[in-house]
C-alpha cells in the first residue's frame, strides 16, 4: 500500500514540475510590449504600440522608412481650429522624444509626457503638408545619442471635423 501511495505522490510532483516548466517556457516566449503613444483631438483619441521599437537599441535608418510608411496606422480627423495633443508613456519621455511630420522634425525634443500643437500646422504647406492628410510620428531618441532612434509610433491625421 505504501508503494501505491508514494507512486501517486511521485506522479503529482512530476506533473507539478512539468506544469511549472511549461508555464516558464510560455512566459519566456512572451516579449515585453512596447510603450504606448497617444494622439488626441477634441474627445477622440487613438493609442498605439510602436510601429518599430528596439527596446533601447538603435533602429537602423533603412528600417525607419518602412516604419513611417505603414498602411494600417491609427487615423484621426482634425479640424484646423482644434488642438492636437500627443502623449507618451514616461519610459519614452525619459529618453526624450520628438514629433515628426512627414518624416521631418516638427518640434524640438522633449522630456515631458505630452505636447500640444495647433491643428492648422498639420495642413499648412509652410510646414511641409501636402493635401488633406499628414503622417505624423512620435520618435523616441537614444538618451546617449539623439541622432539614433529607438522607437517610432506612426499616426495619420486627416483634415475634417472630428
Amino acid at each position: 500500500m505504501t508503494s501505491l501511495h508514494s507512486a501517486g505522490r511521485r506522479r503529482r510532483v512530476v506533473a507539478a514540475v512539468g506544469a511549472v516548466s511549461a508555464g516558464l517556457l510560455v512566459l519566456s516566449a512572451c516579449e515585453k510590449p512596447s510603450p504606448v503613444a497617444t494622439v488626441t483631438v477634441g474627445s477622440d483619441s487613438v493609442s498605439s504600440e510602436a510601429s518599430c521599437y528596439a527596446h533601447g537599441e538603435e533602429i537602423k535608418p533603412d528600417e525607419l522608412t518602412s516604419c513611417l510608411s505603414g498602411k494600417d496606422v491609427p487615423t484621426l480627423k482634425v479640424d484646423q481650429d482644434e488642438t492636437v495633443r500627443f502623449g507618451v508613456d514616461p519610459e519614452i519621455a525619459e529618453s526624450r522624444w520628438v514629433i515628426l511630420m512627414n518624416g521631418k522634425p516638427l518640434v524640438s525634443d522633449s522630456e515631458r509626457t505630452y505636447r500640444t500643437i495647433p491643428g492648422s500646422i498639420f495642413f499648412s504647406p509652410q510646414y511641409g503638408a501636402q493635401g488633406k492628410s499628414t503622417t505624423v510620428a512620435v520618435q523616441a531618441l537614444d538618451p546617449d545619442d539623439k541622432a539614433r532612434t529607438t522607437g517610432l509610433w506612426t499616426f495619420k491625421l486627416e483634415e475634417g471635423v472630428s
